[in-house]
């Protein structure tokens, strides 16, 4: 048998270069706040609703146990074991490799740029929640003339009773159509200019974002206590509100009545696989570039169990909340309650939300300052993750910089490319640049993440350098999800994906040629990444080496392992000891069955 191998911990345990988490519980609070976003309140609780209800429930458990939690968890291992943000973890594993981390950096920028966004449109709601008469509960006069009240007729948010809907649009999506975002129902001569009070809400957004992360994780980590703690204050005060309200029951019900026969339908484990998908912002290189900051031996297998399942909590308390107050408008306004479920996304925060707040009897004013608040404060979490990534990239390669110079020159950065989706045609670069940026590129970028680590470089390597870094050999679960489960529901949803493939429309609306043309060029500069920088990588080796060692230097794992050059040591004694073992073991093994044989 091997001897048990010696772990020595002291002052070498710190990476004296590369700064980190104040403690333990920076680490979790700060991926709490970042998983826990504005996708948990107003996408799944949609999503649920229209792929079954409570049956949708199960798909997504199975999806959780079987993706979510075993990509999380991996993600946030390859982070701590190199301790390097995901474009420098990925070169580290492989130079040819280089290229899957910054295809994931700008599937993170889209994403990032027009998640800030929303959050400007959220603080503008909050801003105008200060009023005892909530500005989108009246019709107003000057709307009679614009052409989304032709064939229609104005019903105010905070009228009682029941009323004929299918000629009528409420107040509440009129003044999030006409007011906040000035929309435009055509986009062929261009998108407009920004406007002026969003550009304010979103330089406050990415200020506010700036100010949490001016200095990198040590700034951040003290704000995370705040961004994950507090919107649970106000979750809680809203689930006592809205299963109070007359009519919940009724909602609440619409929410988790099983479906069965959904179950049978693809298209609701393709929507259970991209919810958990995004929900756990897997692929998106936040969880590997927050592990890189943690201690070699922090316990990263505790915070991904915590994060995966209160994440999932989270999104079923969102549903409750959500239908418990859309049942009471339906009993208010003697209507089913899908008659007043609008859409997902933009259109339940924004237009079915704030109408339901608006018939409130009671200071419907404080509950929309609570629920747009806690959006904020959601977005605000999830946003300096994002930023991070890009920050942690250009950090890992130019050290020498001041980390407050690059968290300004990122935010500033993110500003300007924001503009684009507060303009009166934004809502068509969202949804376009959601799809090619923040959902295809995620796609083929996480298949070859897990191929490459679990196929190439090993099951059994990486399982071996988990066992170094945290004392625990990983079981049959994590084995078999990473090498066959995981792989498979990825590529058998990419595949899904494809065949089912329509064109993109805004609202069935469809998007002018130059506009779609846009989108698969930032899908090839995203997926093509890997692409570039072998070629780039293997014309800069080719000016020191031939072609069959720069191709050999490229497909090497020479660089791979845990950044202290002690703890590097002592791994790769480590690992010539179990794999020893182990030969010794199957020696063993064959010998005791030959000797079965020759007794026989």
């Amino acid at each position: 048998t091997t001897p048990p191998v010696e772990f020595a911990t002291g002052p070498e345990d710190q990476i004296e270069d590369r700064a980190q988490w104040g403690n333990s519980i920076e680490f979790l609070m700060s991926c709490i706040a970042m998983n826990v976003g504005l996708g948990n309140i107003w996408r799944f609780p949609f999503v649920a609703y229209e792929n079954g209800g409570g049956a949708f429930l199960i798909p997504y458990l199975l999806v959780l146990i079987f993706l979510g939690r075993p990509m999380y968890y991996l993600e946030m291992c390859l982070g701590q074991f190199s301790s390097r943000g995901n474009v420098k973890m990925f070169e580290s594993l492989a130079p040819i490799l280089k290229g899957v981390g910054y295809g994931q950096l700008i599937g993170t920028i889209c994403v990032a740029t027009y998640y800030c966004s929303l959050m400007a449109i959220t603080l503008f709601y909050l801003i105008n929640s200060f009023t005892s008469d909530l500005p989108w509960s009246e019709c107003d006069p000057a709307w009679e003339n614009h052409t989304l009240l032709q064939n229609l007729t104005c019903l105010a948010s905070k009228s009682e009773g029941g009323t004929n809907l299918t000629k009528t649009i409420s107040s509440a999506e009129l003044w999030f159509r006409i007011e906040v975002l000035k929309e435009s129902t055509d986009i062929s001569d261009g998108i407009g200019l920004p406007e002026w009070r969003l550009t304010l809400c979103l330089l406050v957004s990415w200020l506010i974002t700036f100010s949490v992360c001016a200095k990198g994780v040590q700034t951040s980590g003290k704000a995370s206590y705040f961004l994950a703690i507090f919107p649970y204050v106000i979750l809680g005060s809203l689930l006592i509100r809205a299963v109070t309200l007359e009519g919940a029951g009724q909602g609440i019900l619409y929410f988790v009545q099983p479906k069965w026969e959904k179950l049978l339908s693809a298209k609701v484990w393709y929507s259970a696989v991209t919810q958990c998908f995004f929900s756990l912002n897997i692929g998106f290189g936040s969880v590997t570039m927050y592990a890189s900051y943690n201690t070699f031996r922090h316990n990263v297998y505790r915070d991904a169990m915590v994060v995966t399942t209160l994440d999932t909590c989270t999104s079923f308390l969102a549903g409750l909340i959500i239908f418990g107050i859309l049942g009471n408008l339906a009993y208010k306004m003697q209507v089913n309650v899908s008659d007043v479920v609008k859409s997902g996304g933009t259109g339940l925060a924004f237009i079915s939300y704030p109408e339901a707040i608006a018939r409130f009897e009671a200071v419907p004013w404080l509950f929309a300052i609570l629920f747009f608040f806690m959006l904020f404060v959601l977005g605000v979490g999830s946003l300096v993750a994002l930023k991070g990534c890009a920050f942690t990239v250009v950090m890992d390669s130019f050290p020498h910089l001041e980390i407050w110079h690059v968290s300004l020159a990122t935010a500033i950065g993110g500003f300007l490319v924001g503009l684009l989706y507060i303009t009166p045609g934004g809502q068509w670069i969202f949804t376009m640049v959601d799809f090619f940026g923040g959902t295809f590129i995620f796609y083929v970028l996480t298949i070859l993440e897990i191929v490459t680590v679990m196929w190439w470089y090993g099951l059994e390597n990486i399982c071996l350098d988990l066992e170094y870094m945290l004392k625990r050999k990983a079981g049959a679960y994590w084995r078999i999800c990473w090498c066959v489960v995981t792989p498979l529901i990825l590529i058998t949803v990419f595949f899904y994906f494809i065949a089912t493939l329509e064109e993109l429309t805004y609202e069935g609306k469809s998007y002018p040629t130059n506009i779609i043309a846009w989108g698969w060029v930032l899908l090839g500069l995203g997926v093509m990444q890997p692409v570039v920088w072998f070629f780039v990588e293997l014309a800069k080796r080719q000016r020191t080496e031939s072609v069959d060692e720069a191709l050999k230097s490229l497909i090497s794992h020479d660089s791979w392992g845990p950044k202290d050059l002690n703890k590097n040591r002592r791994w790769q004694e480590f690992k010539v000891k179990a794999k020893h073992a182990k030969d010794l073991k199957h020696r063993s093994w064959i010998k005791e069955k030959l000797c079965i044989l020759v007794g026989k």
